[in-house]
């Protein structure tokens, strides 16, 4: 619907045909999650959430909650790299396609609304999980 809203994105003078547009949101949409696996390394030092996706793929898709472990990636560091994200490629593609940094500004700002209204919804089962004030900060750190 987005995609019929905007101008044709063109990317230096070639327009972009509509059923690509609407694959590349899909793929921002995303995609926008694998920083979850960096953020993971840069909390536990390891890449044992990449190794166990690529043992069982199927997970990723199915059951994305056997991935991490609580505090392996935490709601704050999680939502503050999806903005910073957002805050560096929808500039720089400005530069490239206006209409191309609008459509991903506007799938990336989905994708974050979506993720903090599911990460308020969870709060009270992580503060229920939590066995310390400790515990419930690790996780959504």
């Amino acid at each position: 619907m987005l995609a019929s809203l905007l101008p044709p994105v063109t990317v230096s003078g070639y327009s972009v045909p509509v059923v690509a547009v609407v694959a590349y949101g899909t793929a921002v949409g995303v995609c926008i999650d694998l920083d979850h696996f960096l953020i993971a390394r840069a909390k536990t030092g390891g890449w044992d959430a990449v190794r166990f996706c690529l043992a069982n793929p199927g997970a990723a898709v199915a059951d994305q909650s056997r991935i991490f472990e609580p505090g392996d990636v935490g709601v704050l560091s999680r939502l503050t790299s999806h903005v910073v994200i957002a805050g560096v490629v929808v500039p720089a593609l400005a530069l490239v396609s206006v209409p191309l940094a609008i459509l991903t500004g506007a799938v990336l700002y989905a994708h974050l609304l979506a993720d903090l209204l599911w990460d308020i919804y969870l709060l009270p089962e992580h503060a229920e999980a939590a066995d310390s004030i400790d515990d419930l900060a690790r996780m959504l750190g």
